[in-house]
């Protein structure tokens, strides 16, 4: 394993959240590719029976005599790792070269979602430390393990970093603001980090998702609720009530909303409902990862490219309908002044054409929200 791997041959993975259904499956793929798998598991996640339980049918089939299983328990390296510390993430760097040789491809995929308006994760202590804690998951875990996997990638001189977020990197979703701040937190720095680790053949991609994959496969976290934001009273979209609805359809994660206790839980779905959840974007991350000019941003599945193309449709029609208002702090006229400005007369004229099409409400998904796609 010495030399660096192609698309096509074997490939050393480093995937920083290995209990996921999402990264079960993938690390199925991968063991049947023939690449190599250092499976990080999150030590609060493995002592949560359930939520432990398929990765340890996935070793079990490892260790079996299956055919179709030869060799894959001497590819893959299991390592207890919390991400939140910092010399763990070294840790888990050293031990994956020291058995493997090298690391061609880390796929950062920690998550978990933390669902409370603003104002209710603003109410006491615990609610405020939800907030902190969302970002230590999303953000702090996944620069921790890149910053601890660069001085190696540097050294080999090749490497693909592969981030797995969500279109919440895009759109924000009511209910879900700070998930979302941390997503575009972790997007800004890696936006940056692109830039810096180039020059080292070290390639960045990020991986957005529709929101829901991530979700219904990772933690839930429900602040208490205020009344002011039901339904009746408040027209906002409620993400909370979409959830629950989620995980009261099946009795071990029923949820009752709480006004003054701070609950959790990993959504249960049947195996045929993760499949046509997750793997389209397992499929993603296998096409993507070690390629040779991977893409800067990859956004998986139908609905999620629409969603993003018609935020960003918004986001150009405001900034022309305010462009003279921009232009405005120019002390001197250019010709890109002028281009701006034909640039917006051409968009009117173009927008009187075709009056009536499209719609300022950009993204809205399943039930008007935002990011979330079709559930069947």
């Amino acid at each position: 394993m010495d030399q660096p791997a192609t698309h096509n041959s074997p490939r050393t993975w480093l995937i920083t959240s290995a209990l996921t259904p999402l990264a079960i499956r993938l690390i199925r793929q991968l063991l049947a590719h023939g690449d190599y798998v250092v499976a990080c598991l999150p030590p609060q996640e493995v002592e949560h029976e359930d939520r432990s339980a398929e990765f340890r049918e996935l070793i079990n089939e490892c260790k079996s005599n299956r055919k179709d299983r030869e060799g894959w328990k001497d590819r893959i390296r299991p390592i207890r790792c919390d991400s939140r510390v910092m010399g763990q993430c070294g840790a888990a760097v050293a031990e994956a070269v020291q058995i493997f040789g090298r690391i061609d491809i880390m796929l950062c995929c920690r998550a978990e979602a933390v669902v409370g308006t603003v104002e209710e994760l603003s109410t006491n202590p615990a609610t405020q430390n939800l907030v902190r804690d969302q970002f230590e998951t999303i953000y702090f875990s996944q620069v921790n393990f890149i910053k601890a996997a660069l001085p190696q990638l540097r050294a080999q001189h090749t490497g693909h970093i592969i981030v797995l977020t969500s279109i919440g990197g895009h759109i924000g979703t009511p209910g879900m603001s700070f998930y979302t701040a941390a997503v575009w937190a972790l997007e800004g720095f890696c936006d940056s980090l692109a830039y810096e680790i180039a020059p080292f053949n070290i390639k960045m991609t990020i991986v957005q998702p529709n929101k829901e994959i991530l979700s219904l496969t990772n933690k839930l976290i429900f602040s208490p609720p205020l009344p002011q934001y039901e339904a009746d009273l408040n027209p906002a979209p409620n993400i909370r009530d979409v959830l629950s609805t989620v995980l009261n359809s099946n009795p071990d994660t029923y949820i009752e909303q709480s006004e003054d206790e701070i609950q959790f839980r990993y959504p249960k779905l049947p195996p045929a409902t993760l499949d046509k959840l997750v793997m389209e974007t397992v499929h993603a991350l296998t096409a993507i990862g070690g390629h040779e000019n991977p893409p800067a941003r990859h956004i998986v599945g139908f609905e999620g490219a629409t969603a993003v193309k018609e935020k960003l449709k918004t986001v150009t029609e405001e900034l022309e309908d305010f462009v003279e208002v921009s232009l405005a702090v120019d002390i001197f006229d250019s010709e890109l002044k002028a281009e701006a400005r034909k640039g917006r007369l051409g968009m009117e004229a173009t927008q009187g054409m075709g009056a009536g099409e499209g719609s300022s409400s950009a993204g809205m998904g399943l039930g008007g929200y935002p990011g979330m796609g079709p559930m069947s």
